[in-house]
């Protein structure tokens, strides 16, 4: 199976053939897969070198004579560090573009803390209007690449990731989807961690929803699974997010103002592990493999499910 970049390669460099309106910004990164299509559309591949300012300012220009620019590099090179020019560039002008990254929260390990950002998408709800797709699985990255390419001028922000479910699910507009039903509580799965947190709540009476997509967040759905799930006195809602801990915590206590409810929110801790180490111990060691996330959801749940 290829991954989640793979696939964006191969999708983008067709779509590049078939809309003249599609222009790709790189920032270096990925360069070596797209050199096929920057020989067949030279002014619509443009390779700004290790410049991710300018990455981001470019693509806000192209936005400006009508192109919908797709900027893509590493999270936390475009997020992060340019994080002034996506404020400026496409909030700021009223302009709109899709922002494709690479290695999520820390894909990377041997990379280091630089190329680490599990804070990216808190730092993108701080402003306006971006759509937010994270895919659990390369089919789900290419139809939701597909959409964020034909959104007009929206905002759009793509989060892909080294790690994937073993099976895509269907992409159904920007909802959550009900993957397992219960009563005893909620638990959202966010992307690629869906199969640890199914494999996590196996036997237990909980209503799984999955989302590809984020923001906007589906709070409608989510009312409709509490109040299906929660008991009499208040529904008990898990968040398992492949990034910043709490993140779509605000979303998910704004969903259920009306509601008696409480809210657990799970991801990446804040805390720097200085170790490199791999993908799957970094999950570990942020208490998001299947054990830990059995262990966290079944201590929170009131009364305890077993």
């Amino acid at each position: 199976m290829d991954t989640m970049r793979e696939r964006f390669i191969s999708v983008t460099s067709r779509l590049l053939d078939e809309d003249p309106r599609l222009a790709l910004v790189l920032a270096e990164i990925s360069m070596d897969g797209f050199l096929p299509a920057q020989r067949r559309h030279p002014d619509r591949v443009i390779n700004v070198g290790i410049r991710e300012q300018l990455l981001v300012g470019v693509g806000g220009g192209l936005a400006l004579t009508g192109m919908r620019p797709v900027m893509h590099t590493f999270a936390s090179f475009l997020v992060e560090r340019p994080f002034e020019q996506v404020k400026l560039d496409f909030g700021h002008q009223g302009t709109g573009g899709v922002l494709v990254s690479a290695s999520a929260s820390y894909d990377w390990p041997a990379g280091g803390f630089t190329h680490m950002a599990p804070g990216d998408v808190a730092l993108l709800d701080t402003l306006e209007g971006w759509t937010v797709h994270v895919p659990g699985h390369p089919d789900e990255a290419e139809a939701l690449l597909r959409h964020a390419y034909a959104a007009g001028d929206d905002k759009v922000y793509v989060r892909l990731s080294q790690q994937s479910n073993a099976a895509p699910r269907p992409v159904e507009g920007l909802r959550f989807q009900t993957v397992r039903e219960g009563r005893a509580g909620v638990v959202v799965a966010v992307g690629p961690l869906l199969d640890n947190v199914l494999a996590a709540t196996e036997g237990l009476d909980l209503t799984v929803l999955y989302a590809p997509t984020v923001r906007p967040f589906d709070g409608a759905t989510l009312r409709a699974a509490a109040a299906s799930a929660g008991s009499a006195a208040a529904a008990d809602v898990v968040l398992v997010e492949p990034y910043l801990a709490g993140t779509s915590t605000t979303a998910a206590n704004d969903a259920l103002a009306d509601t008696p409810h409480r809210v657990l929110g799970l991801g990446v801790g804040r805390a720097e592990l200085r170790r490199y180490g791999t993908i799957d111990e970094h999950t570990a060691a942020h208490g998001l493999d299947p054990r830990s996330l059995r262990d966290r959801i079944t201590g929170f749940l009131r009364p305890p499910v077993r």
